[in-house]
């Protein structure tokens, strides 16, 4: 997952003859995002790396200790911190060249980059007016549906009542008579 050094990043290249070196050296925006995007990547690799590495160690709490394999993970965890900081210098680097290559561009308004076709103020008003009556009515609608199903079920609830006590009026009765 290792990134290979792109020579727009602010890492040192090697010496390009004439025209093909300038070019080499002058990266976009763009591409300095790429690189960005994958520096950061790595580094969330190698930090998920770590911390296995870590997991897996074992603390020397008594039971058996094996110096070679403890000197061998902490080698491991030392060079993976050393590309991690190698990490975070490309990427401030990258961060560094991206804000110097926009440091001229003047920010656009997020209104200005959305396109949208003005109508006339009195047709927006009229439309907006349909729109708000329509909207007024289908609310008047739905609470007049509401109001009617309310007294629906309150309806249902006065038979359910009446023939809950018509059946236990009929179960005493039984009662009685058995």
């Amino acid at each position: 997952m290792a990134t290979p050094p792109v020579a727009g990043a602010g890492l040192p290249s090697g010496p390009f003859p004439g025209q093909q070196g300038q070019a080499a050296r002058e990266v976009n925006t763009a591409s300095l995002c790429r690189i960005g995007q994958e520096t950061v990547q790595d580094i969330v690799f190698r930090t998920m790396e770590i911390f296995q590495l870590l997991r897996n160690m074992q603390l020397p709490n008594g039971v058996s200790y094996h110096a070679i394999t403890h000197q061998d993970r902490l080698g491991k965890l030392q060079e993976h911190l050393r590309q991690l900081s190698v990490l975070f210098r490309k990427l401030r680097l990258v961060y560094d060249k991206c804000n110097e290559n926009c440091a001229g561009l003047d920010p656009v308004p997020t209104e200005q980059l959305i396109p949208y076709v003005e109508e006339d103020g009195s047709k927006h008003d009229d439309r907006s007016a349909n729109q708000f009556r329509c909207a007024s009515e289908d609310r008047r609608e739905v609470m007049e549906v509401n109001k009617k199903l309310k007294q629906k079920n309150q309806q249902l609830k006065q038979i359910m009542d009446q023939l809950r006590n018509l059946i236990w009026e009929i179960n005493a009765m039984l009662a009685m008579r058995n």
